[in-house]
């Protein structure tokens, strides 16, 4: 049997509304949402392409058809304790990146902090309650959150790259060369006894600076070292101190967070160990608390906030029912020369 012609046609986009009135398509967004920040020519251009084309704005079905007056709204689920959320300023950066992408079309950007039993359940209410999206960040392993989002059904997007195998898009930065980049650096000053402060062996994140460090220092012939921490500032200095009585010739660092970093340099200082003189350090995200560090921290800079829009942009796709986002979104990291390094 022969489906009637108008089946085989795609229903129009917000893309297509946008290019037949020329404008953006974050422009055709706010004249959805009632933005006052539209002017009446674009109002009307809008709205007679919308008529001309047939446009209808689809809402997923988790909203189970509630509308909303004022626009919709968008989850962020950060896998870590609320004292690591609020202690770390990658999550404010990462977040400020995406609302500030989502406030403009209409979407209002909540967040909460899950990382125990209780916490989850909390989640669940959160996701059920009918948002329109989910940015996932900062999972650890197989994370239940994730089997969470399945069952509802939710549009998500990761905020990098996940270790279990998922179906939705993520948006990452170039760990791996970044970690390349800190080694080479380390290597072209003559450091000879390199080692690595990492952060958990159950994100990817971390395994892709490892793996950057380790294989880079391999192909020189020379042994890394290596510690763990949790990305914490007190899980930095304490690695620092481990690392230093297994290896006191030390002469260099690579630290996988800045704040990790902070640490570093607290145990070298307290070790009568002067950087960069004594041992060199780099650290990893040009978070503000790098040029803060007495030296001024070398770093590898990520574009959290980058990251933040591209998350935001990639969640509005699926929700509006766009073209599906890239599934694997990889964005550079650069390598930042300071004092300590």
């Amino acid at each position: 049997m022969t489906a009637p012609a108008d089946a085989l046609v795609s229903p129009p986009t917000l893309a297509d509304v946008a290019l037949l009135a020329g404008v953006s398509t974050a422009t055709a967004s706010r004249v959805l949402t009632g933005s006052a920040r539209v002017s009446e020519e674009t109002n009307r251009r809008v709205q007679e392409a919308i008529s001309r084309l047939g446009y209808v704005r689809r809402r997923a079905p988790w909203t189970h058809g509630r509308h909303r007056a004022q626009g919709g709204s968008v989850a962020a689920i950060i896998t870590e304790s609320s004292e690591r959320f609020f202690s770390d300023p990658f999550f404010a950066r990462l977040l400020h990146g995406a609302s500030r992408t989502l406030a403009p079309v209409g979407y209002q950007l909540a967040f909460v902090a899950v990382r125990d039993q209780s916490e989850y359940a909390a989640a669940a209410r959160f996701v059920h309650r009918g948002v329109d999206g989910v940015l996932l960040v900062s999972s650890h392993g197989s994370d239940p959150v994730m089997a969470l989002l399945d069952t509802a059904k939710v549009p998500t997007v990761l905020c990098g790259r996940p270790l279990a195998e998922h179906g939705a898009p993520y948006v990452d930065t170039d760990n791996y060369g970044g970690a390349q980049a800190a080694v080479r650096h380390l290597l072209a000053a003559g450091r000879q006894r390199i080692g690595t402060i990492a952060g958990p062996r159950d994100m990817a994140a971390s395994q892709d600076r490892l793996r950057g460090f380790t294989e880079t220092l391999a192909a020189t012939g020379l042994e890394p070292v290596v510690d763990l921490g949790d990305f914490s500032l007190e899980s930095g200095e304490q690695a620092m101190t481990r690392l230093l009585r297994r290896r006191p010739d030390l002469d260099a660092v690579f630290v996988a967070s800045d704040l990790m970093a902070a640490g570093a340099l607290r145990s070298l200082r307290r070790a009568g160990r002067r950087v960069p003189d004594d041992v060199a350090v780099i650290g990893f995200d040009d978070d503000p608390v790098a040029q803060r560090t007495r030296p001024p921290l070398s770093t590898i800079r990520q574009p959290v906030e980058e990251q933040g829009s591209t998350l935001a942009r990639h969640i509005l796709a699926l929700i509006e029912n766009r073209t599906e986002p890239d599934p694997r979104t990889l964005l550079p990291t650069t390598l930042v020369c300071r004092e300590s390094a």
